[in-house]
């Protein structure tokens, strides 16, 4: 039996249903948003470089709270994937850009591969909401 408390949300990703996740999930006042990769609502990949797949990532991640009752300012870390250290300053300015007066913890990792090769980042975020009634 479903837990009430608990609230997912899809998205437009084509892989949620077929590998079993959800965009994000929300129980309480915490909502865990999944690593959202660079797809277009479509279904297509973002075209770009690493700053334009990432600032498509971060209005995923965006959606996504939004769609669970939170935002960007609840967000209390942040996770970037990319597949080359050279991206990493576009990047992290497009992070910057979303996150820059809210500051979460946040990591970034060189991995050798995405799922789709034309794919250079992929982010997920944790959000801490001040109130859980919703």
């Amino acid at each position: 039996m479903a837990d009430p408390a608990r609230r997912n949300h899809s998205s437009a990703s084509p892989f949620e249903p077929v590998y079993g996740y959800s965009r994000a999930v929300r129980v309480g006042n915490r909502i865990d948003v999944a690593g959202c990769a660079p797809i277009e609502p479509d279904g297509t990949s973002t075209p770009g470089d690493a700053g334009a797949q990432a600032a498509r990532c971060l209005t995923i991640i965006r959606e996504a709270l939004e769609a669970l009752g939170g935002s960007p300012a609840d967000v209390v870390r942040t996770r970037m994937y990319i597949t080359d250290p050279a991206d990493a300053d576009l990047v992290g300015r497009a992070h910057g850009a979303m996150f820059g007066d809210i500051r979460p913890a946040s990591t970034m990792l060189v991995i050798p591969a995405l799922i789709r090769p034309e794919w250079k980042v992929e982010i997920e975020a944790e959000a801490i909401l001040s109130d859980s009634s919703c």
